[in-house]
């Protein structure tokens, strides 16, 4: 089998690294893996291992026909069966579509909060369905979703799953007091809820100024961002919130925190509580997405309802009080997605729905 896996940038996202993820481990298992990104390269490349052949696009606007011959001749050349669309990236398939008709694609939904949207702002997704020959999906509620509102017939739930690439560099220090690192992985979108991060770190200072948050993502230089900043500013918060923009040395980033966190107000299958539990981290994290799923309450980690600024507070102060309790859920939690959410057996489950071999959708 000869897969390529397409994504609009390489800049570090949980999307992103699945897609990374997915181009790598097949090489293992396939003929041939693939990776394009379509517009605009980034800190992951260098996640992809030689085995992988890779091709940049530089794709100008949504409809770049000389973008889409480009990615023809490839298919063409390369021999490709299935063409892995992962998030944004659908619109680039549906033309290739057009122009090779014969080609199989897949669309790989990451994004959450995709279950909020009306007709009107999914329309575009709507019309492309009707020639994707599988849709994979990151949560339950994403795979109800797409069951009722697009037109693929084949429509299946599969895991994220987390890999640390042993050949990055370790480049990147935190600040703060070792042993008082909160960190927070998470590119800085309204999604991601920081401004409710800013809360927490507020209310953990009154008790523990020491304790310091560290927050990795892309910066978006937008009003979003530059209502974080200031807020930081407003609550006197700059010795104690720290952004770093985004980082592929996530297993290093990991090393250094003591407390791994997650605000979010929405999400798919988050790729960063994958990594907390790789890391052995104890984690708190919000009841959103597929989080319940991987995070066990009070045995692997606490899980609290977004935006309520007390109970999350309060179960990094138990962890901050705790060693052992840090240690515990730490080891529990990496048990857990050993067990679960291993790359071996994900792949061999994708492979399956690609072989046509479950008839589960």
């Amino acid at each position: 089998m000869r897969i390529v896996q397409i994504i609009d940038s390489l800049e570090a996202g949980g999307a992103e690294r699945m897609a990374v993820n997915y181009a790598n481990g097949l090489t293992k298992i396939i003929d041939f893996s693939g990776f394009i990104a379509t517009r605009k390269e980034g800190d992951l490349k260098e996640s992809l291992i030689s085995n992988v052949d890779y091709l940049f696009l530089n794709k100008k606007s949504a409809i770049d026909f000389s973008a889409v011959y480009r990615l023809k001749k490839y298919c063409e050349c390369k021999k490709i069966d299935y063409v892995h669309l992962h998030g944004s990236s659908f619109f680039i398939g549906f033309l290739l579509k057009i122009l090779a008709p014969n080609v199989k694609l897949v669309w790989h939904e990451h994004y959450g909060n995709r279950v909020k949207q009306n007709l009107l702002q999914y329309f575009p997704l709507y019309v492309c369905s009707y020639f994707f020959s599988i849709i994979l999906v990151v949560n339950h509620k994403l795979e109800i979703w797409a069951r009722k509102k697009l037109l693929t017939k084949k429509i299946f739930f599969i895991q994220n799953y987390p890999i640390f690439e042993s050949n990055l560099k370790q480049f990147t220090t935190l600040k703060g007091v070792k042993s008082k690192r909160i960190v927070c992985l998470a590119n800085f979108k309204k999604p991601k809820n920081h401004l409710f991060l800013i809360k927490i770190a507020k209310k953990i200072k009154e008790s523990n100024p020491d304790w310091t948050f560290h927050l990795i993502g892309k910066v978006y230089k937008d009003d979003y961002f530059t209502t974080i900043k200031n807020q930081i500013q407003i609550d006197q918060l700059e010795n104690n919130v720290f952004i770093y923009d985004s980082k592929s040395d996530i297993e290093n980033i990991l090393n250094q925190a003591t407390i791994a966190i997650l605000t979010s107000e929405s999400e798919g299958l988050p790729v960063s509580i994958l990594e907390y539990g790789l890391a052995k981290k104890a984690v708190v994290a919000t009841n959103v997405g597929e989080v319940r799923a991987i995070i066990q309450n009070n045995f692997s980690g606490f899980v609290t309802e977004s935006n309520d600024v007390f109970a999350f507070s309060e179960a990094i102060l138990k962890l901050i009080n705790n060693p052992s309790l840090r240690i515990e859920f730490g080891l529990n939690l990496n048990k857990i997605i050993l067990n679960d959410y291993a790359q071996t057996k994900i792949m061999q489950e994708y492979l399956k729905i690609l072989n046509n071999e479950t008839n589960d959708y």
